[in-house]
């Protein structure tokens, strides 16, 4: 298909259709989906002040007319254009709200997403010797050029100033075919869905969601689910992203009406080219948006040894947490069943201004404060820090190896709550971060933070602390335990105040602090934490607790601060 258009989103396929001309975007299937859409609003909406032009026009037959004269426009001056008939002398009579319905129309088209694709055996009517990057920057020139054409015209002169805009497309997918499945494979169903091989992304790219915020963990099953979705699955309409999340290599199939998650991911998770892996089995599936009844659930198939995760698809799962954190859970269930312990936290390599380095591991469940607090240490410790590496910023994995507790990253990049970061945040990440709902309640950003073989390296542990975001008053905003008893009790608990950044409200607790898996191992994972606890006292780790206070009223800045001074001048010592 030419393009495919869904609620807030058109995607367009270069291979089949590829505009050189304003005339042939103003000829195109799409362009008159997305005018008709955009007239249809206009009329739904009674907005008198557009429709001064279009009911100058026959209802019946006002976008034929319109696109028309908008050709027409290209092509010849004002005077020409009023002579081809009476309905156009009439619009030109008004060419300011022309001029305005115009705008209007352009601001509409913008506050789309946009996406194209362009496959790998591009047909001749398509991109042929353009590549896949210089494909989007004539398309995003060309739909700058028609603009302006057309408003200069109605203008009736050059404009003084001109804003290069991202007017063509938000990001760009170079896809092809990967069956790394057998014939008798019960996954032979994805075969016909499409790998990205390469992704383009125009900065900012901001995204909007029905939801934002996510509810709930992931219940594990014990029949395959893909065995309910196999018959009838339109794999056509699915993309496939190609992660390393932690060590395992992962494949998210997407909805396309999920794009936008999609293409978040990577920001969050190595992306692995369709080169790379193409024949390759994977260690995880996750199946987003796809035909089932209630909620997401999972699954290990031993017989392939491969997890496997499905989503619904629904607006309850529009919101990235859903696409992020069953990749997590996944992940961390395998963790589990190889005997590591996966960690909801934070960890960072912090290089002291006399080169003494430090890897402090903090933990705690969502809004528990583990990033505020580390943004904070970064702004206050100014110079006295000559670097701050972010191993990972959400979740990790604890290894016991040559008698050490190892700390590995899962992610490379942050999924960041905007609203308890300082005000200059996310200003200084906008010409590489991922904006999620900017202007309502938990505005997320997703950007990157470290490198895959930086966050696989594996890091010795200095420091371990559990972040108290509820507790008003302490003797010290960082406190250590005396034996691993008291600290797994802690630990365990898995206390605190939510912040919405999910559906729960007050006080909350959950095992180990994470919903996703750990949770769904609970007795292999109390098993490993004993292990794991036991060797960081053996070692001389100092385990303890930091006060954030992050959802203390008041102390949404000053608690994290507060923290990060002490947590300071301990790594100085």
């Amino acid at each position: 298909m030419e393009y495919v258009t869904g609620k807030r989103q058109v995607v367009l396929n270069f291979s089949e259709k590829f505009c050189k001309s304003g005339v042939e975007v103003l000829d195109s299937d799409c362009f008159k989906e997305i005018w008709t859409r955009y007239v249809k609003h206009l009329y739904e909406t009674e907005n008198q002040t557009y429709l001064k032009v279009l009911t100058i026009f026959p209802k019946s037959k006002v976008i034929d007319y319109t696109i028309k004269l908008f050709k027409l426009l290209l092509a010849f001056d004002l005077k020409e254009v009023e002579n081809v008939n009476p309905f156009y002398a009439q619009a030109i009579a008004q060419k300011e709200v022309l001029y305005d319905l115009v705008q209007h129309f352009y601001d509409y088209w913008r506050r789309l997403e946009r996406y194209s694709v362009v496959l790998t055996r591009a047909t001749k009517d398509g991109v042929e010797a353009t590549t896949f990057i210089e494909a989007q920057t004539e398309f995003t020139d060309l739909i700058l050029k028609l603009y302006r054409s057309v408003t200069e015209k109605l203008h009736g002169s050059k404009f003084p100033i001109y804003r290069q805009l991202p007017a063509g497309v938000n990001a760009s997918l170079l896809i092809g075919k990967n069956e790394w499945m057998s014939k008798d494979s019960p996954y032979q169903f994805l075969a016909k869905s499409e790998t990205i091989e390469q992704i383009l992304i125009r900065p900012p790219f901001i995204s909007y969601s029905d939801k934002n915020k996510r509810t709930g963990t992931y219940q594990e099953v014990f029949e395959n689910p893909v065995d309910k979705i196999r018959t009838g699955f339109k794999a056509t309409e699915y993309y496939c992203y190609a992660a390393k999340v932690g060590s395992a290599l992962s494949y998210v199939y997407f909805h396309r009406d999920y794009l936008a998650h999609g293409i978040t991911l990577c920001n969050l998770f190595e992306f692995v080219p369709l080169s790379s892996i193409k024949g390759q089995k994977p260690n995880c599936i996750y199946i987003f948006g796809c035909d089932i009844e209630g909620d997401s659930v999972f699954y290990h198939d031993k017989e392939n040894d491969i997890y496997v995760g499905v989503a619904p698809h629904n607006s309850t799962i529009d919101y990235f947490g859903y696409m992020k954190k069953m990749l997590l859970t996944l992940y961390n269930t395998m963790m589990i069943e190889s005997g590591n312990l996966p960690i909801h936290g934070a960890c960072v390599q912090i290089t002291m201004r006399n080169g003494s380095v430090k890897n402090v591991v903090i933990m705690g469940d969502s809004g528990a404060g583990k990033s505020e607090s580390l943004e904070a240490l970064s702004e206050m410790a100014g110079d006295n820090i000559s670097s701050q590496l972010t191993i990972f910023d959400d979740m990790g994995t604890f290894k016991i190896e040559n008698n050490k507790v190892m700390a590995y990253g899962t992610e490379i990049g942050a999924f960041v709550r905007l609203d308890d970061m300082t005000s200059g945040y996310a200003y200084r990440e906008m010409d590489r971060a991922i904006f999620m709902n900017p202007d309502k309640v938990n505005s997320r950003l997703v950007v990157p933070v470290a490198t895959y073989d930086q966050i696989m390296k594996g890091y010795h542990v200095d420091m371990y602390l559990y972040a108290n975001n509820y507790d008003e008053e302490c003797e010290s905003e960082v406190e250590f335990y005396k034996n691993a008893k008291e600290a797994k009790e802690i630990f365990i608990r898995g206390a605190r105040r939510a912040k919405g950044t999910t559906q729960e409200t007050g006080m909350t607790e959950s095992f180990f602090a994470n919903p996703f898996g750990p949770v769904q191992r609970e007795e292999k994972t109390r098993v490993i934490i004993d292990k794991v606890f036991d060797k960081l006292f053996e070692t001389g780790v100092p385990v303890g607790v930091l006060h954030t206070r992050l959802a203390v009223p008041g102390m949404e800045h000053e608690g994290p601060q507060l923290a990060a001074k002490r947590l300071f001048e301990l790594l100085e010592k």
